[in-house]
């Protein structure tokens, strides 16, 4: 795979904002399938909306990718590529609208020079709900009993 496909990946995602959505019609299929935690798309349009929604309800929302690999494409498999990213996001009814860091991963395999089929790992605890009055309360006791 060029590295300039990768390279752009990622420079979207560090831009990435509510007002230049357009920019995932760069790097995703038009039949793209995204996973997360909470979520699975189908379909470049699905994808553009639900990262709509997404910032609409966030105060900020930032990428800081640590590290990239990239398999080789061998016997007529379609590369792959892992991101290991950092996000920090700002929710006004998360945390007191303070910064939520949550580590990850991304798992992107690409049909020529876009993603088809993208993958995120990530802690929901740690994004979510930990942040949530009452709810976070009872995670993080959860959490305490677990580690004793």
């Amino acid at each position: 795979m060029d590295k300039a496909i990768l390279d752009r990946f990622i420079d979207v995602y560090q831009t990435l904002n509510k007002d230049n959505l357009q920019l995932l019609n760069e790097i995703y299929h038009t039949d793209i399938h995204f996973t997360d935690p909470l979520h699975a798309v189908n379909g470049l349009g699905e994808l553009r909306e639900y990262f709509k929604n997404l910032y609409a309800n966030v105060l900020s929302c930032e990428f800081v990718i640590e590290d990239s690999y990239v398999t080789e494409n061998t016997k007529g498999k379609d590369d792959i590529a892992f991101i290991y990213w950092t996000m920090q996001y700002r929710h006004p009814k998360l945390n007191k609208g303070q910064a939520i860091s949550v580590a990850g991963h991304s798992r992107l395999k690409f049909a020529g020079d876009k993603i088809i089929n993208h993958r995120d790992y990530f802690d929901v605890g740690a994004m979510l709900y930990r942040h949530i009055p009452l709810l976070g309360s009872a995670v993080k006791y959860i959490d305490k009993r677990a580690s004793a």
